[in-house]
């Protein structure tokens, strides 16, 4: 005999296989046209007869918004390195075993449970953008046996909100791997199958935030072993005849083309030099006159002094007029060589030197922690890590954008399998409060070892080879029909954005200095990025907030 166990629980915990979850403290969830409103299933079952017995269930939800649901099985991920040997308490363990990430999309009616396990479903409401009216919608789950046995009941609500969300301000990347995709699903590079890959791909960055894209105008020099190789992912087609160049932008036409189909609105131009420091050019690749493909630069290629710094010059006025042509220059953002620390500090200037004149006119942003380097003037846009982020705000850098990674491990928001969710969702109150301009990650869909020496099944390796702390490397994962699934981090994610859009929503009506006023007042606490809530219960307040004061401030 199967007795089952069903809990309601929020979309900000983590049910793990081996305890069981905190229920859901609200039977309402709010939120405006636009958001995605998310909750989970959690179930687990007990059987006294070795398996034999059923442990199948099934759900049936009955709604007027059922066709805005959508459910799906959140997996379980290995995480072999959970964490760095230096955390913080806020992680949800420091032990190495399988952990809730990704979404999986299921068909079948019946959903079987694991003895002595908790799994969840997770459940999505798509509130639209203003197709569906102000108002509180009722959702009834019916949970009932394989043969048909009532097991559970639940209702709970949806509450559709009075008010219109602004656009998006905050620029958004997570870098694209597109050569990964090519490899993980073993096609060939820009094959049509690799252009319909990309553009699913593409489709679920925009879902969480993503509106601008790292274009890969030549392979990206990130995260390679000195004197190793990415595959080739080059979007500028080069023609080398009679020691002259020549470009064809078709290839890149086609990519614009793809990104503003589906809303991205900005380029992030690949990096120009080497990362960490720019001592080497990256890997260009062109045709000869005979019609052989040859490699024109690469690791062996200094980064300044020598001929590929001739060949900026005539490509770089080339490349900007394609996309002025394409209208998308002033939305084009320009690297010279990702993390240059103070030890390459010479090498990374003498770079941003070489193409100081060439790029006058455009935006360039590059990822750093030296405040010493933004100081010479080597950075006209830093993007920093969030725990060395104080001193460029206390100098009051203009253009500030924000990042973490692998490296932002302690105090400070990430987003690594193993932390709790408010850890991620905390990022975007963090980025209205400090009004970056943009944030960067490095791996939306990083499918590589660490420095690219082989590639990996992101289902089995979520560490890039026991590199990172789990997750780090992407936050989707590749589908069998060439779709991205999304995890638990992405959807997070994609909230933490709406929050700011909520902020900014309420700073309209109640001015900037209220909205920080409530928010520290909410918190309990002055916010910043070593310190803040880190209970899930804060942003339910802090929404909850901001209504009420919008209500009074009507009237309503």
């Amino acid at each position: 005999m199967t007795t089952y166990q069903f809990v309601l629980v929020d979309a900000l915990e983590k049910v793990l296989p081996n305890q069981e979850p905190e229920k859901m403290d609200r039977s309402v969830l709010k939120g405006y046209a636009g958001e995605r409103l998310s909750f989970q299933l959690a179930y687990s079952c007990q059987n006294d007869d070795r398996g034999h017995s059923g442990r199948h269930f099934r759900i049936e939800v009955i709604s007027d918004l059922k066709a805005q649901i959508r459910l799906r099985k959140v997996g379980l991920v290995p995480c072999a390195y959970p964490c760095h040997g230096v955390a913080d308490e806020n992680y949800l363990s420091r032990e190495a075993g399988l952990y809730p990430d990704v979404l999986l999309p299921f068909s079948e009616e019946e959903i079987k449970a694991v003895p002595g396990q908790w799994r969840s479903l997770w459940i999505d409401l798509d509130l639209g953008e203003g197709n569906i009216h102000p108002g509180k919608y009722p959702i009834q789950l019916i949970l009932s046996d394989a043969p048909g046995n009532r097991l559970q009941e639940y209702t709970l609500f949806a509450e559709v909100l009075e008010g219109n969300l602004p656009e998006q301000t905050l620029l958004h990347t997570e870098w694209f791997h597109a050569d990964c995709l090519a490899d993980y699903y073993r096609v060939p590079v820009f094959s049509e199958e690799h252009w319909r890959i990309i553009e699913n791909f593409m489709k679920t960055a925009v879902r969480c935030g993503v509106n601008m894209l790292l274009t890969p105008i030549f392979t990206p020099p990130l995260d390679t072993a000195k004197g190793g190789e990415r595959t080739t992912i080059q979007l500028v087609d080069i023609l080398y005849q009679d020691e002259k160049y020549s470009f064809k932008f078709e290839k890149l036409h086609r990519w614009i083309s793809l990104c503003r189909k589906h809303g991205i609105q900005y380029l992030e131009i690949s990096h120009l030099f080497s990362q960490w420091g720019a001592v080497a050019a990256p890997k260009v690749m062109a045709q000869t006159e005979e019609g052989r493909e040859c490699k024109l630069f690469s690791w062996d290629s200094p980064a300044v002094g020598g001929e590929y710094t001739e060949f900026l010059k005539v490509f770089l006025p080339e490349l900007k007029a394609f996309l002025k042509e394409e209208n998308i220059l002033e939305n084009s953002y320009f690297h010279i060589s990702d993390e240059p620390n103070e030890d390459n500090m010479d090498s990374f200037g003498a770079a941003v030197e070489s193409v100081r004149e060439l790029l006058a006119d455009c935006k360039v942003m590059d990822a750093l922690s030296s405040f010493e380097i933004y100081r010479r003037g080597y950075v006209q846009r830093p993007v920093v890590a969030v725990n060395h982020i104080e001193p460029f705000v206390e100098a009051g850098v203009k253009n500030l954008w924000a990042y973490y990674c692998t490296g932002q491990a302690v105090d400070v928001p990430n987003r690594f399998i193993v932390m709790p969710s408010a850890r991620n969702r905390i990022l975007g109150v963090l980025c209205y409060i400090y009004q970056v301009e943009g944030f960067l990650h490095w791996g939306f869909n990083f499918y590589n070892s660490e420095k690219s020496i082989e590639h990996i099944d992101p289902y089995a390796v979520t560490d890039a080879g026991e590199a990172f702390p789990s997750g780090d490397p992407f936050i989707v994962y590749p589908g069998k029909d060439g779709t991205a699934y999304e995890s638990m981090r992405s959807v997070v994610l994609e909230e933490a954005l709406s929050d700011i859009r909520v902020l900014k929503m309420a700073e309209q009506s109640l001015g900037r200095d209220s909205v920080l006023k409530g928010i520290e007042e909410t918190a309990g606490m002055k916010l910043s990025f070593m310190h803040y809530p880190k209970d899930k219960s804060f942003f339910t307040a802090l929404r909850e907030w901001v209504e009420k004061s919008l209500q009074e401030d009507t009237g309503c």
